[in-house]
């Protein structure tokens, strides 16, 4: 059966070059086991709009990296063009989007569809942020906005139906894209969105099936390929996987070269798969040239930061997730390494401000309590309290890791009733001394001053 796989990806490798550029996963960059070094992005000066070539893309898409041009092959040279002025706001949504700035990108797309209501693309970007943002709602409402405008604008169409898988209305998904399809029978993006979806279902023949009907209505669809790899991933086949990715970075050869070695995705997965195959050599290069491509990925910054905390830079390691969370606050595992990472550079509020705020919105992940129990226990000061009290929050949350942690493997070692005994000798010690500072007797009263001496007596008037 692999064998078969293999061969039915080498004949799919040879149908031809994979060339417009697609994200099927927009708002989450690509998330390579979900759905769908390197310096944080600085803003620039953003490209023009085009109307013929798609939606503004930085130089590295760290937007959307998508192409307005049809899949199905058809002309989309009927497509309203966007005014000046909704241009200028979604040029400075664009720069907005490139630093991180997400509220301001947001309010930017906002104005260029106040400026000019047929303005799809600023809807679907406006979606995209919104996504991100966390607001569901607010997203899907502006992706079917931007095909309300335009009924056949796939990156839209495909956004919408991923974004309502991601979210478990996956049924809804299916009967969108099976309506789109009806209408849009030779796209291609309509078709490996479906198949994106099958894949988050769990339904992994579905996925593929799809997937190769993409491909054979345009060779050139690049997501459909990364979506067959992305299936391999969830589905365990990491060999598999390898394989499809192998043909989209690197080719098979001078007969078929690679078909995008500058697809950030394809860098990402393949990292993912060489870090748990604990490839470490190989899996770093990989995240770091997508942080490079799409300086937006957000799951390629954490996994190298945690490289870089593993081997104790920590300084690097801050950077990293702190540009991940502009992009995602509300990543639990950015804010916990981040928390771990202040702590090591000394930074003791800071950490715990990111380990409280994972705590208390995922009491349930045990590392956040144990990072906290090294917190309280080894930092010099935690402000606002004392010692001993700085000891007794380290014990409560080191016990509660305990109750929480998952059962080790094979022995491995476990140095948390070490820290625990640690905790509790150096909270006897403070005790100690703060009841030997109240006990030892208030020192001597200094001895009053002497009386001062008398004026020498006058001598007699004679």
């Amino acid at each position: 059966m692999k064998d078969q796989a293999m061969q039915n990806l080498a004949k799919l490798c040879r149908l031809g070059g994979l060339g417009a550029v697609m994200s099927l996963c927009v708002a989450c960059g690509g998330d390579a086991a979900g759905t769908g070094g390197a310096k944080a992005p600085t803003a620039g000066a953003a490209p023009p709009v085009s109307n013929n070539g798609g939606v503004a893309t930085t130089p590295g898409g760290q937007q959307v990296g998508v192409s307005d041009a049809p899949t199905s092959g058809e002309s989309g040279a009927s497509r309203p063009a966007m005014n000046a002025s909704a241009q200028s706001a979604y040029q400075a949504g664009m720069q907005a989007f490139q630093a991180g700035d997400l509220q301001g990108a947001k309010n930017q797309f906002v104005a260029a569809t106040q400026a000019d209501s047929k303005a799809y693309q600023a809807y679907y970007s406006l979606g995209v942020v919104r996504e991100r943002l966390n607001e569901t709602s607010g997203a899907l409402q502006a992706y079917r906005q931007a095909t309300t405008i335009v009924a056949d604008y796939e990156p839209a169409i495909v956004a919408y139906a991923v974004l309502l898988a991601r979210t478990g209305k996956p049924d809804e998904a299916n009967d969108f894209l099976n309506a789109r399809q009806s209408q849009m029978p030779k796209s291609a993006a309509v078709t490996a969105a479906m198949a994106e979806v099958k894949s988050i279902q769990g339904d992994s023949g579905a996925a593929q099936r799809l997937s190769q009907e993409a491909l054979k209505k345009n060779p050139d669809y690049r997501p459909a390929m990364i979506t067959l790899a992305r299936d391999h991933y969830r589905s365990r086949r990491l060999d598999l996987a390898l394989y499809a990715l192998k043909g989209i970075l690197d080719g098979y050869g001078d007969e078929n070269p690679p078909r995008d070695k500058n697809n950030a995705e394809a860098r990402l997965l393949r990292g993912l798969i060489y870090k748990e195959q604990g490839l470490k050599a190989n899996a770093i290069p990989e995240l770091q040239k997508a942080i490079e491509l799409r300086p937006d990925l957000v799951e390629a910054r954490v996994h190298l930061a945690n490289y870089l905390l593993e081997s104790g830079n920590a300084t690097e390691a801050a950077g990293l997730l702190e540009a991940a969370l502009r992009y995602d606050s509300i990543n639990v595992l950015a804010r916990l390494n981040l928390g771990d990472a202040y702590r090591l550079l000394g930074k003791t509020a800071d950490a715990q401000r990111e380990l409280d705020w994972v705590v208390k919105t995922d009491p349930s992940v045990a590392q956040a309590h144990y990072n906290l129990g090294l917190l309280f226990l080894f930092s010099a000061n935690v402000p606002g309290m004392s010692p001993a009290q700085a000891a007794d929050k380290a014990i409560l949350e080191l016990e509660t890791y305990k109750k929480l942690k998952p059962r080790t493997v094979g022995g491995a070692p476990d140095d948390t009733d070490e820290l625990i005994t640690r905790a509790k000798t150096q909270k006897a010690l403070a005790e100690a001394k703060v009841a030997e500072s109240a006990a030892a007797p208030p020192p001597a009263a200094a001895p009053a001053a002497a009386p001062p001496a008398a004026a020498p007596a006058a001598a007699p008037k004679k």
